[in-house]
Order: C-alpha cells, then sequence, then structure tokens
C-alpha cells in the first residue's frame, strides 16, 4: 500500500544496488531496491534529493553501510499501512543490529501472537527495506526464508551485520 501523501523521490547508490526512496511531509515512506517485490514502480512526484528526510535517509543508509549503529537517528518515518502492519514495522525497529527475530516473536510484540502468517505477510510489505530491519526476521528454525529485496540481498545485509547464517 503506498503512501498518497508522498511529495518527493531520490535515488541511492548502495553497495546491494540502486534504491529509491519516497517521502512525505512527515518523514520517509518507502526505500526499495529496485525490482524488489513490492516496488511500486515510477512514482509520479519530483526528483528532490534536497528534500529534508531523503536527505536523512541518504545519511541513514550511508551510516548503515559504514557499520554504525542506530541509523535511524534523525530519520523520521511515515510508514502507510493498517494497524497491524504498522505495529509489525515497529517491532522489526526494535530488532537490534546483529541480532535475528523470528516472524512468531515479531507477531507477538505486535499484539497478536496467533497472526504469525499475518506477521509474515506484514514483514514482506515493509515499505522501507534496510533501514527498517525485515532483514533480521528468520524462520523459526533459524533458516533464511523469503525477502522482497531477494535472498542474496539478505543474506549480505546479515552478514554485513556480523549474523552467523549457514
Amino acid at each position: 500500500m503506498l503512501n498518497p501523501r508522498i511529495t518527493a523521490q531520490a535515488r541511492f547508490d548502495t553497495p546491494l544496488g540502486p534504491m529509491t526512496a519516497a517521502a512525505t511531509d512527515a518523514g520517509l515512506a518507502g526505500l526499495w531496491f529496485d525490482g524488489q517485490a513490492h516496488h511500486p514502480g515510477a512514482l509520479d512526484v519530483p526528483i528532490d534529493p534536497g528534500q529534508r528526510w531523503l536527505m536523512a535517509a541518504g545519511a541513514s543508509l550511508s551510516r548503515y553501510f559504514r557499520g554504525q549503529r542506530d541509523p535511524l537517528r534523525g530519520l523520521a518515518l511515515d510508514l502507510h499501512g493498517t494497524p497491524f502492519q504498522r505495529a509489525v514495522w515497529q517491532a522489526l525497529q526494535a530488532v537490534p543490529s546483529g541480532s535475528t527475530s523470528s516472524y512468531a516473536r515479531i507477531a507477538r510484540q505486535a499484539g497478536s501472537p496467533a497472526a504469525v502468517r499475518a506477521a509474515g505477510a506484514a514483514v514482506g510489505r515493509n515499505p522501507v527495506s534496510v533501514l527498517v530491519p525485515c532483514h533480521r526476521v528468520l524462520g523459526s528454525n533459524g533458516s533464511l526464508t523469503g525477502y522482497a529485496g531477494g535472498l542474496e540481498r539478505k543474506r549480505a545485509l546479515l552478514r554485513h551485520e556480523r549474523v552467523a547464517i549457514d
């Protein structure tokens, strides 16, 4: 579900490929790798890399890829989704760098312990890749499971955070 209040976009080059960022006047609304699942496609808003939240997103991505903690510092998010999706995305933000979680744990943290599949769907629809760390969610047996940006990117992000994976 694309945030209808998006007013500006920018492109960022990252070590894992180009990304498109979208922002509203209230914060970052989207961040997608080219070709990832649920990418909104061409956005009908101006390209404005100087927009406040897009500049903050670029700085956050730089901090993340330099290995610094707290990449969201100074970045407001304006995520558009159902109340449950937003609760899941909030739970994702609580998973620290270098750690992982499970879909069941995320469902519990979002207030619906029985909604594991729904939590998985909400994780998959996370509109802000990398910075809202859906890549840190693994299957209950610790296996790598789907990632909208592709499993190779998920593996690379986890390695970047020094998470031991098979």
